[in-house]
């Protein structure tokens, strides 16, 4: 189905919005700009409390749960993989392995640091029955499901 000019117009409205803060909207409107962070914040500081975040897929076979993750240049002994009440979470550290003092960076795109991701797991599964490998660079972690009983059906008398 092809687009209307109006719809175009509908979304970039719609894209607008979302990036509004409350800010914005008590002053009337995005026609003001304001920077989205103070002048004077370091952002070398900021990084620090956020971790960068580690990308996952999680998908279920008839027995399992199976979770995984790329981990690429990570060593095992850098991962930490724990899960509580159905909360599972990944963290580590990622080390360039390069200790030279650059001064003058023409492109920085890869994630050195620590990371973090925690998920919550959409199927009941035994804690106590998981197996975690990691193998080329993924890391696989996968739960065997706790069988749901099936629906009893109640006579009603």
């Amino acid at each position: 189905m092809a687009r209307k000019q109006n719809d175009d117009l509908l979304i970039e409205d719609e894209l607008a919005a979302a990036f509004l803060n409350d800010d914005d909207l008590a002053q009337g409107g995005s026609d003001q700009q304001q920077p989205a962070v103070p002048a004077d914040e370091n952002w070398d500081e900021s990084e620090d409390d956020f971790p960068g975040q580690l990308a996952v897929d999680v998908y279920e076979t008839e027995e399992k749960l199976v979770v995984k993750a790329r981990t690429a240049g990570v060593n095992k002994e850098d991962l930490d993989v724990s899960i509580s009440d159905g909360i599972l979470t990944i963290s580590g550290t990622l080390s360039s392995g390069d200790d030279t003092d650059a001064t003058n960076w023409h492109i920085q795109e890869c994630y050195w640091g620590e990371f973090s991701r925690t998920v919550a797991l959409p199927v009941a599964v035994k804690e106590d029955e998981v197996e975690a490998v990691l193998k080329d660079g993924v890391l696989s972690i996968i739960f065997n499901k706790v069988k749901q009983e099936q629906a009893k059906k109640i006579t009603i008398q």
